[in-house]
């Protein structure tokens, strides 16, 4: 199993988002290391933190789980959405999205709290000019924020 770090805007999509959907694509990620971490080394079982960006309090704020393989992300495609890529085509995707899996809800594990932590200093999401909406965690990475949101902040 490997882990993994998630971020999302609140207001776009939220982890209260994901816990009343149960399930989501992972869509419209649009940087090229991101796309190979979702299609080379995700797999089915892997679990990710959920976290917040671009928010009052940006932070780690649920756990979620890799369910399925990476596939074509859709809304590159769609001449509507946002995220809609004209060099993409069915024959020739650029984008995959991977289905992720709502586990739990956490409470709010911030930057301030995550950088107390000597053993979060390589942290990916803590590194200056970070925008990657899904990094990879070491398996050291997870036990030690697992054993902050354990301690209760």
């Amino acid at each position: 199993m490997k882990y993994w770090l998630l971020k999302s805007e609140p207001l776009t999509y939220g982890i209260e988002h994901l816990a009343r959907d149960g399930t989501t694509a992972w869509t419209g990620v649009r940087n090229y290391q991101a796309r190979n971490f979702m299609r080379d080394d995700m797999k089915t079982g892997d679990r990710a933190f959920f976290y917040h960006s671009s928010c009052e309090e940006p932070g780690i704020v649920g756990i979620v789980e890799v369910r399925g393989p990476a596939r074509p992300d859709e809304t590159q495609f769609d001449r509507r959405d946002r995220h809609y890529d004209p060099a993409a085509t069915r024959d020739n995707p650029r984008w995959v999205c991977i289905g992720v899996k709502f586990v739990k809800r956490t409470r709010t594990v911030g930057i301030p709290e995550l950088r107390s932590r000597r053993e979060l200093k390589n942290l990916q999401i803590l590194k200056r000019g970070n925008r990657l909406s899904v990094t990879p965690v070491t398996r050291a990475e997870w036990d030690c924020i697992e054993h902050l949101l354990r301690q209760g902040g």
